[in-house]
């Protein structure tokens, strides 16, 4: 299965721990599809390498509301100073260097 398509692939050989595991259902399953593939997409390739903080920061990001959370990544609303990180902003860099992730800036 490809990427995009929500398949949650284990690339740490079935030893992703159960934090991990719980994230990044939460980042497939948030309600908006478009938001589970923002979310989803990046975690399903960089989740097995955040560290501590980075973790902290997803959890943080995933208590956003999707609607909010989709205008602040598509840029139609400013992001509000508490929700700007690095893990923010790494995300949107991931999907922009992948190419049309369904926004654009």
């Amino acid at each position: 299965m490809s990427e995009m398509s929500g398949a949650h692939v284990d690339t740490n050989g079935g030893e992703r721990d159960s934090r991990r595991k719980k994230i990044l259902f939460r980042c497939w399953h948030r309600g908006m599809k478009e938001m589970d593939l923002l979310l989803g997409g990046f975690a399903d390739v960089k989740i097995d390498s955040l560290a501590e903080e980075e973790l902290l920061e997803l959890e943080h990001l995933l208590t956003a509301h999707d609607q909010d959370l989709y205008a602040w990544m598509t840029g139609r609303k400013p992001l509000p100073q508490e929700w700007d990180g690095p893990l923010y902003r790494r995300i949107i860099a991931y999907h922009e260097a992948a190419g049309p992730a369904g926004f654009g800036r």
